[in-house]
């Protein structure tokens, strides 16, 4: 004759129930710090990038990525009108600017003052697609291949517009250059790799030889269109696009890269190839930014603040590495 089954006050029960509730409130609390609180502790990082000819003055770049903004996002908007405060000499900014359809003078408005400033930029996926919903759960696997080119187009001739007439440089698929407080900058861009829009045979070629800085920029850092770069002489690339993994572990850190860049680099300053050293020929420093912002549909964060980065260039010196991120 079969046990009957234990009653609900069996010691083994009553632990399974008081686990399973203890999992049940720290996945809430968890959930409800990634929603409510991370997704808007925005963070200035600051990083050092020993990469200027000797003699030359630090040279601040702000990069900013990942904005995805809706006009709702007050607190976020007024966050990135302040750091107009920073005084940066040079602006770039890599992508995934929009997340609404009305969302193009907002972008131009917080920008404010530092669209005054000598900036360059180039556009994402979110920048010419409209958002919409998906599985929170895709954050956590690896990218599948599918792209949301399906939905409405959204206005990027407009941002793009609003960008350059404030004097800012388009460098989807192109090159261009800038002089800033006395040092040259060449610069080597292209368009969206997440969507295939980028556009290498468009920009290859030896970096030009005469430029102080030679500076490479993507929204999303696939290793094709970093290791052109890295080939053709860009001392330093940046990108976004990758969240810095967005819903990350503790101690672990990112689970995916949403591209083939692999997760020990999802954010922050790292070499390319990986394993490479400054001075290495067809090397860069690799500068991925996890951005200020997340789709509206997925809208948590968590171990990954939402960020900018302030990089300081300088001339290297005997034994100069980075400086720690703050």
């Amino acid at each position: 004759m079969p046990s009957p089954p234990p009653s609900r006050s069996h010691p083994v029960l009553r632990h399974a129930a008081r686990a399973g509730g203890a999992v049940a409130l720290t996945g809430a609390a968890g959930l409800a710090w990634a929603a409510g609180v991370e997704v808007r502790w925005f963070a200035l990082r600051r990083v050092t990038v020993p990469l200027l000819p000797p003699g030359h003055e630090p040279l601040r770049v702000l990069h900013l990525s990942d904005l995805h903004l809706t006009p709702g996002q007050h607190r976020k908007q007024e966050w990135l009108r302040g750091l107009a405060r920073l005084e940066p000499d040079l602006v770039v900014s890599t992508g995934d600017h929009l997340a609404h359809r009305k969302a193009v003078e907002p972008v131009l408005a917080s920008l404010g003052d530092l669209l005054d400033l000598p900036g360059v930029f180039v556009l994402g996926s979110n920048d010419y697609f409209e958002p919409k919903p998906r599985n929170p759960a895709r954050y956590l696997l690896p990218d599948d291949g599918r792209r949301n080119v399906r939905s409405r187009t959204l206005p990027f001739g407009a941002l793009r517009s609003g960008f350059e007439g404030r004097g800012w440089v388009d460098l989807s698929n192109r090159l261009a250059s800038l002089s800033v407080r006395g040092t040259r900058l060449a610069f080597a861009g292209v368009d969206d790799p997440h969507l295939g829009y980028d556009d290498l045979a468009a920009v290859a070629g030896a970096a030009d030889p005469s430029a102080d800085v030679r500076m490479g920029v993507t929204h999303a850092p696939y290793l094709r269109v970093l290791d052109r770069f890295a080939a053709d002489g860009y001392e330093v690339v940046l990108a976004g696009h990758t969240h810095g993994g967005q819903l990350c572990l503790p101690v672990k850190g990112a689970l995916v890269t949403n591209c083939d860049l692999d997760t020990g680099r999802v954010k922050g300053l790292h070499r390319h190839p990986a394993r490479s050293a400054p001075g290495d020929a067809g090397s860069s420093w690799l500068h991925v930014s996890a951005g200020l912002g997340t789709s509206p549909y997925a809208p948590v964060r968590f171990c990954c603040r939402p960020e900018a980065t302030l990089l300081t260039l300088t001339a290297p010196t005997a034994g100069t590495g980075t400086v720690p991120v703050s």
